[in-house]
């Protein structure tokens, strides 16, 4: 009857990681199930403990390691904000280390020097170095090459 018990436990723990999505819970389900057949096969509760162990490390390693390589990996596409960095735009008002303003995808937006003694004229065209909360940061493009 200890099989029971252990497919009692897989099925509660499988409930849990549904309501939770912190996949823990849905390894040690997993590892319950692989429990629940050891015991099933006859093994004692020692033999059950050790199967139930290493399931469980088994579990967390195999999925440490495809969360690792995904979180490696860039994000395929850049939203936001973070869409504007390395695009080109044209500048509207002069560009100088503290103010701005560039137009970028028929936007307007604020924009301050990447180098902060350079002053960029109206007309220059810039790339997006980056973006610091509503202002771009920008660099003259004849500069780039």
């Amino acid at each position: 009857m200890p099989w029971f018990v252990w497919l009692l436990a897989a099925a509660a723990l499988g409930v849990a990681e549904f309501f939770t999505l912190t996949l823990v819970l849905g390894l040690l389900a997993g590892a319950a199930l692989v429990a629940a057949v050891v015991a099933g096969l006859g093994v004692g509760l020692l033999g059950q403990l050790v199967a139930l162990g290493v399931a469980a490390a088994a579990g967390l390693v195999i999925v440490r390691r495809v969360a690792l390589r995904h979180m490696t990996q860039a994000p395929l596409t850049r939203e936001g904000s973070d869409a504007l960095i390395g695009k080109r735009a044209e500048v509207t008002q002069e560009v100088t280390a503290s103010s701005g303003l560039i137009r970028v995808s028929g936007e307007d937006w604020s924009a301050r020097a990447f180098d902060e003694g350079q002053v960029i004229p109206v007309g220059a065209l810039v790339d997006i170095m980056e973006i610091e909360g509503a202002t771009a940061v920008v660099y003259p493009r004849e500069l780039l090459q």
